[in-house]
């Protein structure tokens, strides 16, 4: 790793891009100058948004007008060809003239491009889809969200070992707590993939991190486990589940202190408290799920989120870098 972080950025990927992407660097330079956005996408519009925002000596745009659409196939973003702002985005990573690659574009497309430019790391079959949560002590790593529908026991090992990697490197002063994902904290219950990943991880001793056996999706939100790890359709369904229970509950409160006078008060004289409520849950402080099990990070961010949700992705780009992810990995697995 180079002493400057180098970021490559798919400016055209996600909604309102590439204004999104580039407001979201622009934020994100006030605070980091010692960061490089190397930017693809169409120079002309991107010049025309930047300005003189940024440093000169931090960015440099890769001119191209081919993108990978919201609505194409995972194949057929990969068809657009290496020209696209996602496959140059992610060649650079290849190439090593960029640390990381970051995305607000097609998910499908990204990994499969990823898979095609970059090898997995030794021992390791299958990426996983990473993301963080937030819990009621801090933060957790939840993986894998739904790039593997099937998964062995060795898959769901190598998630484990991925997931408490990415944690240690965002937060290198804590211990990774690792759980299982099930129907039951029981050992007999599951499915014999499961129970047998709870047997290969319960015989590992690591200093690492410390495996916790089960938990129960009612669970997942209390702070004891930080990195829970399932196949991705459980995780997928798991996240989708929290993210609309956390909507539910945003807008319920919302109607129902507006809906009549006394409401209205009360949020008048509870507005600090409603505030940190509503900070806790806005999802742009989470933006940035990470593909793990490559030799290069991707970082993939929401493709509707807003500039400043990018620009926490990118901050999620740069303590992956400075944690060292992908050493840890190796070094772990």
């Amino acid at each position: 790793m180079s002493a400057i972080i180098k970021i490559a950025v798919d400016a055209m990927g996600g909604d309102n891009s590439p204004k999104k992407i580039i407001d979201g660097i622009i934020h994100h330079h006030q605070s980091n100058k010692e960061i490089f956005y190397k930017i693809f996408g169409d120079k002309k519009i991107i010049e025309s948004f930047i300005s003189d925002k940024i440093d000169k000596e931090n960015y440099e745009i890769i001119n191209t007008l081919n993108k990978v659409l919201s609505d194409d196939s995972p194949l057929e973003g990969a068809k657009r060809g290496k020209d696209s702002s996602m496959w140059l985005a992610i060649e650079s990573v290849k190439n090593k003239d960029c640390d990381i690659v970051i995305s607000a574009g097609n998910t499908g497309a990204l990994l499969v491009i990823s898979k095609l430019n970059l090898k997995m790391i030794d021992n390791i079959d299958k990426p996983a889809l990473s993301a963080l949560w937030p819990n009621r002590k801090g933060m957790s790593v939840v993986l894998d969200l739904g790039a593997n529908i099937e998964c062995s026991p060795k898959n769901l090992f190598d998630f484990s070992i991925m997931g408490a990697s990415l944690y240690k490197s965002l937060y290198p002063n804590e211990t990774p707590n690792v759980a299982l994902l099930n129907i039951g904290s029981e050992e007999l219950k599951g499915n014999e993939v499961i129970k047998e990943t709870f047997k290969i991880l319960n015989e590992k001793k690591s200093n690492d991190f410390q495996f916790s056996g089960f938990i129960e999706g009612n669970e997942l939100m209390n702070g004891n486990v930080n990195v829970i790890v399932a196949d991705g359709f459980t995780g997928n369904v798991a996240l989708k589940t929290a993210e609309g229970t956390a909507n539910f509950i945003t807008s319920e409160l919302k109607k129902a202190l507006n809906g009549n006078l006394i409401g209205k008060i009360s949020s008048l004289l509870n507005i600090y408290n409603l505030k940190k409520f509503k900070k806790r849950l806005d999802p742009r402080l989470y933006n940035g799920a990470i593909f793990v099990g490559l030799d290069s990070p991707v970082v993939k961010s929401h493709g509707g989120t807003d500039y400043i949700g990018f620009s926490n992705s990118l901050d999620v780009c740069c303590k992956i870098i400075k944690g060292n992810l992908i050493q840890k990995i190796n070094k772990n697995i």
